[in-house]
């Protein structure tokens, strides 16, 4: 019995781990793409988005909106993930977006919404001197 309790504890984590994992994927891809339109799917309700150092709230298709007009403006070259985290109701990425432009330090911080999935609640792009 302390088996089958263990095996189907260590299932639900291994399937909430790979979950995000896979999050995680297809955000990365989307940054990578510099597709906004990819992007929308892991976007909130309601988004933050802070670029060169001007926080605006917008509503999910208009937060969408403010990234493709920062893509268009930054023909995307590349982007890795430097660092990531998650712990209880939050978590976030840190990443290097590679543009022709030059780079810039992204971090998205997410919340669990109500129906359990973790979604970007702020997103900051700032340029780098790298």
């Amino acid at each position: 019995m302390k088996k089958l309790i263990l095996f189907m504890l260590s299932a639900v984590v291994f399937c909430t781990a790979f979950a995000q994992l896979q999050d995680s994927v297809g955000l990365t891809s989307a940054f990578k793409k510099g597709s906004a339109q990819d992007l929308l799917p892991f976007l909130g309700d309601q988004v933050v988005v802070i670029i060169k150092d001007n926080p605006q709230k917008f509503k999910k298709v208009e937060a969408q909106k403010a990234m493709a007009g920062f893509f268009s403006a930054n023909k995307v070259t590349g982007f890795i993930v430097n660092h990531q985290g998650n712990r209880d109701e939050s978590g976030f990425i840190v990443g290097t977006l590679s543009t022709v432009n030059g780079s810039f330090r992204v971090n998205c911080f997410f919340k669990k919404s109500d129906n359990n999935s973790s979604l970007i609640h702020q997103i900051r792009i700032v340029k780098t001197n790298e």
